[in-house]
Parts: structure tokens; C-alpha cells; sequence
């Protein structure tokens, strides 16, 4: 699995586009005192989510990466959820 970053952009991860990954990224953005409440997810979010390896995308909840993109772990594992998805059991 291979994540190619581009400036602040990211190219495929765990078969999410970077369409998809773009369109869920203000529902898991880290906390700021300009937004200090992440928005609920898109439909377009959830739909991307759905097509997504969720157990990859789990794999990266204690990695440096997230927060490196901006994104809170807690909010990006809590997603799925939010979506109505089942998330992997061990996640």
C-alpha cells in the first residue's frame, strides 16, 4: 500500500480517490479556533467511505500521517459510523 503525497494532497488511499478522501476531509479535520467542530460528513463522503478498504484505512489510526495531513484519528475512526458502515471489529 503506497501513499503519494502531492504538496497537501493525497493520491489514493485504501481505495479511497483523492475525490473521496477530499470530500470527507472537513468532517475529520483537526480542531482550530476558527473551526472548532468538525461538519457532519457529505453524502459524497459516505459514498466514497463506502467503496473504501475500512480495515486499511483502520491500519493508519496510530500513524504520524493523519495528523501530518491535518486530520484528528479519533474523528477519522469515528467516521464510519457516522456514515452508517460497520466498521472492522479489531479497528
Amino acid at each position: 500500500m503506497a501513499v503519494l503525497l502531492e504538496g497537501s494532497r493525497v493520491l489514493g488511499l485504501c481505495n479511497m480517490s483523492d475525490e473521496g478522501l477530499a470530500s470527507c476531509k472537513p468532517a475529520v479535520a483537526k480542531a482550530t479556533p476558527e473551526k472548532p467542530n468538525p461538519e457532519k460528513p457529505t453524502p459524497e463522503c459516505c459514498e466514497a467511505l463506502k467503496g473504501a478498504d475500512l480495515k486499511c484505512l483502520c491500519g493508519y489510526k496510530n500513524s504520524f500521517i493523519l495528523p501530518s495531513l491535518g486530520i484528528d484519528p479519533a474523528l477519522a475512526m469515528a467516521l464510519p459510523a457516522k456514515c452508517n458502515l460497520t466498521p472492522p471489529a479489531d479497528c
